[in-house]
């Protein structure tokens, strides 16, 4: 879904990898009966690989943000790992859940939350970004 043959860009790559997760929740969501669980499925790999795209970005916010990067670089590459095993977001969490170590540092769950907070912190920076680009 490249345009203009500018398939390199990585804000590019980013975007695609989450709208294509954002139409699998979707599609997810609107397939579902009205006795079903409100568990959309989301698979472990496609959510990691999304995810390991971000890691540059952290690169480009200094030094101050170094400690970040190398861990947030860890938890998706534990995420990534687990998809073998994983298939689901969902999965991984039961799993975590029946044995009892989702606080437990290192937990695939709380490496979750980890990534989940690291792409929270990426999407209010780009927030404050374009907020003050408008403000002159």
């Amino acid at each position: 879904m490249a345009i203009n043959g500018d398939d390199q860009n990585p804000l590019r790559k980013i975007s695609e990898a989450f709208i294509g997760l954002a139409n699998t929740v979707k599609n997810n969501s609107n397939s579902q009966t009205p006795d079903q669980e409100d568990v959309v499925q989301l698979e472990t790999a496609p959510f990691s690989h999304a995810c390991s795209l971000v890691s540059p970005l952290f690169g480009c916010l200094g030094i101050a943000f170094k400690f970040a990067e190398i861990d947030y670089v860890a938890k998706v590459h534990d995420l990534g790992e687990a998809s073998q095993s994983l298939g689901t977001l969902q999965l991984m969490i039961d799993r975590d859940v029946e044995a009892n170590c989702v606080r437990k540092a290192g937990s695939h769950t709380r490496n979750l939350l980890r990534v989940k907070r690291g792409l929270d912190m990426v999407r209010v920076l780009f927030e404050q970004i374009i907020a003050t680009e408008y403000v002159h």
